[in-house]
Parts: structure tokens; sequence; C-alpha cells
């Protein structure tokens, strides 16, 4: 019999918890937050809200101060969060280089 089994189980994820990290990486990322958005220079760039056991996110496609193209995604773990956060800042570089 084997007793080698190095499997674990991860921690849950709690999306509550998540959400304050995640607001907080958002302001670190230099974006503003307003009326459950996250701005930068008055322009709508993200939102994220828990919806039950997940966390609901959206980036723009592009900067609009009109009408933004939103693209949707749902982050369930720590990990989805961490890539979430990476994504938005390499937009942000992006934009930034473009307006500058």
């Amino acid at each position: 019999m084997d007793t080698d089994d190095f499997s674990f189980a991860l921690p849950a994820f709690k999306p509550d918890e998540a959400l304050v990290k995640l607001r907080r990486d958002l302001r670190d990322a230099g974006l503003v937050e307003r009326e459950g958005r996250f701005e930068r220079r008055g322009t709508a760039i993200a939102k994220v809200a828990v919806d039950g056991a997940v966390i609901q996110a959206a980036i723009v496609k592009r900067p609009s101060r009109s009408s933004p193209e939103w693209t949707g995604k749902t982050l369930k773990n720590s990990a989805e969060v961490r890539d979430f956060v990476a994504d938005l800042k390499k937009k942000l570089a992006v934009w930034s280089d473009s307006v500058d």
C-alpha cells in the first residue's frame, strides 16, 4: 500500500474577501472607484461584483466616455482573480502608450 499521497485540497474561494483584495489591486493600478465602476481619468475601465460564490468582473474593450463595450468574465478562484488583475494592468499599459 502506497502512503505517499501528496494530494491536498485547495482552500475554499471566499468571494467577499477576494473582492476586497481585488478592489485594492485595482486602486493600486491607478484606478478610482466610482459608482461600482473603476475609472481612469473619468473613463470607465473595469467593474467587479460578488455574485453568489463567484465574482463577476468586466473590462472595457476600449476606453470610451460615451458607451463602453464590456468584456465580462466570471472569477471562480484566486488564480483567476490574479489573472484578471494582470490582464487589466497589461491593457492599461497599452492604453497609456497609445494615449501618451
